[in-house]
């Protein structure tokens, strides 16, 4: 019974759901309500409706890109708009997290560490203090930090003199609030120390 039931369904033709490259993007106005509204009221003209203010999803491309665009923006600046990169490997509160063309949609929570943008001429590292990263499926990539700076620009002793500062604070809270800032510290020296030394 088993043979004839695995015979059965390996026999029938697989249907595939369609890729997401197959799928239309969203319509930019509310064409039904409008239709609706026409239809109700013909010489007035209908309200715009939230719909009509949110841009039409990009269509995912039918092939893998060869780069992935990034932007890099802070607070006060922007590091980077629309550069293209080969990949992106960034400090997400799992672990650290690569990010190539053609990545699946994904929104990460960045901890204080280490942010490489690879590039055909090399490498940049920056060192981020938090933040978050919207990967979008049409290989874009937004990374929004509180506090991004180019590794070379971190000194080593401020950053082990930091941490024994905010580790002997540590040690010495009394309340719970002088605790968790000391842990804080502790962290994003502990981070700055780790990105510096690998």
């Amino acid at each position: 019974m088993l043979r004839h039931f695995t015979t059965r369904l390996l026999s029938r033709s697989i249907k595939f759901r369609p890729f997401s490259t197959n799928v239309a993007a969203a319509s930019a106005a509310d064409d039904a309500f409008v239709k609706a509204w026409r239809s109700t009221i013909p010489n007035l003209e209908p309200p715009k409706t939230p719909l009509s203010f949110m841009q039409p999803r990009p269509p995912a491309p039918s092939t893998l890109p060869s780069k992935l665009t990034v932007n890099l923006v802070l607070p006060y600046s922007s590091e980077f708009s629309n550069k293209e990169v080969d990949m992106v490997i960034i400090p997400a509160t799992n672990g650290q997290m690569g990010i190539l063309p053609g990545h699946v949609s994904t929104i990460a929570e960045l901890k204080p560490g280490l942010l490489s943008v690879h590039e055909e001429n090399g490498v940049k590292k920056y060192f981020v203090s938090g933040g978050f990263a919207f990967i979008h499926a049409n290989s874009f990539a937004d990374i929004i930090a509180v506090e991004a700076v180019p590794i070379d620009q971190l000194d080593s002793a401020s950053a082990q003199k930091g941490l024994a500062e905010f580790t002997q604070k540590l040690s010495s809270a009394s309340t719970d609030l002088e605790r968790a800032e000391a842990q804080i510290g502790v962290d994003v020296y502990s981070a700055i120390n780790s990105a510096l030394s690998g």
